[in-house]
């Protein structure tokens, strides 16, 4: 007499959302958001929708668990670069070198971030202007602290700074199999010079 088959056991709740949080970063980063259905996600888990669904409502939820979860890595690692020294020029380095590490990332995500085509989506819209602000404050804070600049002041070229990183950063993650993309440090030590250039320019507070 032969034995029931043992029936595989259901992953507990934490471990199957990350399977399809996992899942749906690949797909998403491969095809973009509009062109991915939750069909296309659930196919790459493995799973039945009944089952994706149980975890998440819709694709846009899916894909803002997952921005979000980009945001926290690239505004970890980007404010560590900024608290790493206190000598501004190896901080200017430290940072942009953040930057251009994240977008290096070989699950290129941050294509969720940059890439999206969810631009004019005010959701999506929103965290990213937050965390733009949240990196032009932070630099701001270090300026304002360090010359004789208001804070008003400081703050502009905050702003002018993370978007020099992001934009070069981004460019640069572009390039990817280009045999004449120059390397992460030199690609790094590029844009750092370029902004160190501009920023050492101004007083330090007497």
């Amino acid at each position: 007499m032969s034995s029931s088959p043992v029936r595989p056991s259901r992953l507990p709740r934490d471990e199957r959302r990350k399977q399809l949080l996992d899942a749906a970063l690949h797909v998403f980063v491969e095809h973009g958001f509009h062109a991915t259905s939750m069909d296309d996600i659930a196919v790459a888990a493995s799973v039945s929708k009944p089952v994706l669904y149980q975890h998440f409502p819709g694709k846009h939820e899916l894909f803002l668990d997952l921005m979000d979860t980009q945001i926290n890595l690239l505004e970890s690692s980007v404010s560590a670069a900024l608290e790493s020294t206190t000598d501004n020029r190896d901080r200017v380095l430290a940072t942009v070198r953040a930057y251009f590490q994240f977008v290096d990332s070989p699950d290129r995500a941050y294509r969720l971030l940059f890439d999206s085509g969810l631009n004019n989506d005010p959701t999506v819209a929103a965290r990213m202007e937050g965390l733009d602000h949240r990196f032009a404050t932070g630099i701001a804070a270090i300026i304002s602290a360090d010359t004789t600049l208001a804070p008003a002041e400081s703050l502009l070229l905050g702003h002018g700074l993370a978007g020099l990183m992001r934009a070069s950063a981004r460019h640069w993650a572009g390039q990817a199999g280009e045999p004449s993309r120059p390397d992460l440090e030199t690609a790094a030590d590029l844009a750092s010079r370029l902004a160190w250039r501009g920023i050492s320019r101004f007083p330090k507070e007497r």
